[in-house]
């Protein structure tokens, strides 16, 4: 496939939500059932955010999170189904690894199901030793808790 009309943004506010989630339908079963709202708050707490467009038509996304000196995350990489193969998973990747708020970290994560061969290809490594997760739950308190009250005297 011929990619060399499309065009790579790192301008949230391009990312057209509803195309995202069309995107994500597509081409991430992990992210199927995500909704435009929530796709939003992501958005807005995540830097970069990287986009690949064919004319106007959304075709790949990848974002991170970072503190900017220690650690990052890469999150969401997708390419639309018709112009996977192409490199441009690749490029969405290498151009969220050159971004200033991530390119200085000491350590770059990224959580995958199927891609740990296309992700070793660009220089990730299998990390064993950070296998753990928690799941938020709704935290539900009985009616009778007790109310905390914080003080902070800085003097």
């Amino acid at each position: 496939m011929d990619c060399s009309q499309v065009q790579f943004c790192d301008r949230k506010t391009q990312i057209d939500l509803q195309q995202l989630q069309e995107l994500f339908q597509l081409g991430a079963f992990w992210a199927r059932d995500r909704k435009v709202e929530d796709l939003a708050i992501a958005i807005k707490h995540s830097d970069p955010v990287i986009s690949a467009w064919d004319g106007d038509r959304l075709i790949g996304f990848a974002r991170a999170t970072s503190d900017g000196i220690y650690r990052a995350t890469i999150w969401d990489v997708v390419v639309h189904p018709d112009y996977q193969g192409a490199g441009l998973g690749r490029k969405l990747v290498q151009t969220v690894l050159s971004h200033p708020q991530v390119s200085n970290v000491e350590r770059l994560y990224l959580m995958t199901t199927n891609q740990q061969e296309f992700y070793k290809r660009i220089g990730f490594e299998v990390n064993q030793t950070t296998t753990m997760v928690y799941f938020n739950q709704p935290l539900s308190l009985p009616s009778s808790a007790i109310s905390v009250e914080v003080e902070c005297d800085i003097g």
